[in-house]
């Protein structure tokens, strides 16, 4: 398996160069090539695999030799000790795959995991330090800081928006200490991810440190996370409907990584992006126009980036050809009332807690379901567990949430992060003083 960017598709790199230099050096973002097709048979026979089992045969199909059996099924078990099982809201016509059931409690648990263990087993080859560069809106920072805790040869460096995420979510951030360390950026999302993107085409920074992104940048984050969208077809293709993925869209790295695994052959009748405010992507899908804006704080704040980095890829699949995307995608967009109007309803008609992620994620695939195909088995993505969103949830829906152990402990530890202004010079000096 090779990697080109999609700035520039003759030229590849291994799929070690890919991971460990997240990015090219022309700014685009690595494909893996080729793309693996699963045929039907493999689909058919995938009713009764887990998540482990799923990741080591696409991972297979992916490395052929470069890896070996062994290492792989050692790899992805290693990295998926959990499920992600789906629930019927209503059988045969909406389900919710449930994506919060590893260390974090969320769906960014199963990139973060996979990179890890794939790093950990090529860093055992090298005696020179990695440094992980990241910048979270929420949830990415936590499976990171956690993935990677005491990874040996591997340093992470968390940035994230001050005051922008919720509190269980920055206590994951700043609270584990070790090799991992919380850069608190007086600014948004958009721009501690801005701050990490100067980080990688710094020839000074670089040629002082190893450089990695976990970020969605990173294709290594991607691939994994088509893992669930194949189980997920695997525990509902009995209903026997054409499958429609509704998916929670932020930098879009998400959708992405169900786009590919619909190439390799899954069969996807179509996805919905949903969105916050943040609604670059489904005014795009409205109008062919994409024009990156500055992110708007809600309170889905995992959601909030205005200038999605996984876009370019998205659209790089389909062509970049806006009616092939318009075909596959529809996008829809909800602000904070509508929210938390989505929120009561959803458990008041189904009984399920959703987080205000997994919300927008179900409202937009039930307003795709009655507007496009109401035959369809539309599967909705829960990202967070609701209790990362304890306040807002218990709110809304007027019940007590129960807080799983291990987030509850985190509640009362010391917070420890080094507060920085939205700026890279200051963001460089505090990483070089880290890290010296």
């Amino acid at each position: 398996m090779r990697f080109y960017s999609t700035n520039n598709p003759q030229v590849t790199v291994s799929a070690k160069d890919a991971l460990f230099h997240s990015m090219p050096v022309d700014k685009g973002l690595y494909m893996p090539t080729p793309l693996p097709v699963l045929g039907a048979a493999f689909f058919d026979d995938i009713a009764g695999q887990s998540l482990a089992d799923i990741g080591y045969a696409i991972s297979a199909a992916l490395f052929g030799d470069e890896l070996s059996k062994q290492e792989l099924e050692q790899l992805t078990h290693q990295a998926f000790p959990f499920d992600t099982p789906t629930i019927d809201l209503v059988p045969g016509q909406s389900s919710v795959l449930e994506l919060f059931h590893g260390p974090s409690l969320a769906f960014k648990d199963v990139g973060a995991r996979y990179m890890a263990a794939l790093m950990s087993h090529y860093s055992q080859q090298s005696e020179k330090e990695v440094n992980i560069l990241v910048a979270t809106s929420g949830d990415t920072g936590g499976a990171v800081a956690m993935g990677f805790h005491n990874v040996p040869g591997v340093r992470v460096s968390i940035l994230y928006p001050s005051g922008r995420v919720s509190d269980l979510q920055e206590k994951q951030l700043t609270t584990l200490g070790g090799n991992v360390q919380a850069f608190e950026v007086d600014g948004s999302f958009d721009d501690c991810q801005a701050i990490v993107k100067q980080a990688f085409v710094d020839a000074d920074l670089n040629a002082n440190l190893s450089l990695s992104s976990a970020n969605s940048i990173n294709i290594f984050r991607l691939i994994p996370q088509g893992f669930y969208y194949v189980r997920a077809y695997g525990q509902t293709r009995h209903y026997n409907k054409p499958v429609v993925f509704a998916t929670p869209s932020g930098n879009f790295g998400n959708l992405s990584a169900g786009v590919m695994v619909q190439q390799m052959g899954l069969p996807v009748e179509h996805f919905v992006a949903s969105t916050n405010l943040n609604q670059v992507v489904p005014a795009y899908l409205k109008t062919g126009m994409y024009a990156p804006q500055p992110s708007i704080a809600t309170i889905s704040n995992a959601m909030d980036v205005g200038a999605p980095s996984n876009f370019p890829r998205l659209a790089h699949l389909y062509g970049d050809d806006y009616d092939t995307i318009a075909r596959n995608v529809s996008g829809y967009f909800y602000d904070d009332e509508q929210t938390r109007l989505g929120m009561k309803r959803i458990f008041d008609t189904y009984q399920y807690i959703a987080c205000p992620h997994t919300a927008i994620g179900i409202m937009g695939g039930e307003d795709y379901q009655r507007s496009a195909n109401p035959d369809s088995l539309v599967i909705s993505l829960a990202t967070a567990h609701p209790s990362k969103f304890k306040p807002l949830v218990e709110e809304v829906i007027s019940q007590t949430v129960d807080v799983p152990e291990r987030l509850a402990v985190l509640a009362d530890r010391v917070k420890q992060s080094i507060r920085i202004p939205a700026q890279y010079d200051a963001f460089k000096e505090s990483l070089l003083q880290t890290v010296a």
